[in-house]
């Protein structure tokens, strides 16, 4: 590839990302998945803007040159482990939605904005109400402590959307109402499910966003639940792959914590 082709593709790739991290940013949505592309296409852009520049600095010795080697291979790498870890999660995602009886269906919690569920969680509610329709049997368990500045759980929103939207029946749902991560809300649902008489043996619907399916499995996993049903809600295109940009760091933070 020519200088010139670099350079132009350089500043059209880092311009796209940085356009859309900025936008998403003006929406009030920040997460190291918006974050880290902005880093990169501000990067890219610098590159091309002065890459004759930069050019010049590698050329004077051998060391910068075979740094500058290892820099793209590493680079590129990193985004081969990317587009993997995307196809994989694809695949899991549309394996993830066969439906079958459970006693318990868990609806992980994702955060909610002026009293209200957010996008992102009402999907995730709409998912497991019309499983809990379709399987009257089956108890909601929703999940979700106090957030910063807010008075009222996240558990107890979502209940009241439940209720309010989907017609559920209160006598059905479960609150868990002091977790602030996924590996709390699936360890503190525990004792609730035992209260029922649900052990972790038995056929339990873990619902949550489509990126999260992999995460929230092998935490499950980890935690002792034994026959786990994955339901996925989707996630908006505008957001879908920063969100699973997140979810890749996401992953190896909990594999690196030993959550699973």
């Amino acid at each position: 590839m020519s200088s010139s082709a670099k350079r132009s593709l350089s500043f059209i790739i880092g311009s796209l990302l940085v356009l859309d991290s900025l936008w998403l940013l003006a929406l009030d949505k920040i997460h190291l998945g918006i974050i880290f592309p902005l880093i990169i296409g501000i990067g890219l852009m610098l590159y091309a803007l002065f890459f004759n520049r930069i050019q010049n600095f590698i050329q004077l010795t051998s060391l910068r040159q075979t740094l500058w080697r290892y820099a793209c291979a590493g680079f590129f790498l990193w985004i081969s482990t990317l587009v993997i870890f995307f196809i994989y999660l694809q695949y899991s995602i549309q394996q993830s939605n066969t439906v079958q009886p459970a006693s318990a269906v868990i609806v992980l919690g994702s955060g909610i904005e002026n009293g209200r569920p957010s996008p992102t969680l009402k999907q995730r509610l709409d998912v497991g109400a019309a499983y809990a329709k379709r399987y009257p049997e089956a108890l909601l368990v929703v999940t979700g402590g106090l957030g910063f500045k807010e008075q009222i759980s996240e558990a107890a929103v979502m209940s009241e959307y439940l209720q309010q939207q989907h017609h559920i029946d209160p006598s059905r749902i479960l609150l868990e109402v002091k977790s602030t991560s996924t590996a709390e809300n699936l360890r503190n649902v525990q004792p609730l499910l035992a209260q029922q008489h649900i052990s972790l043996k038995q056929p339990v619907v873990i619902v949550t966003s489509d990126f999260h399916i992999l995460r929230a499995k092998a935490i499950a996993k980890h935690q002792g639940y034994q026959q786990i049903i994955t339901l996925s809600a989707p996630t908006p295109l505008y957001i879908r792959y920063n969100s699973w940009l997140r979810e890749y760091f996401a992953f190896i933070s909990g594999w690196l914590l030993r959550e699973y």
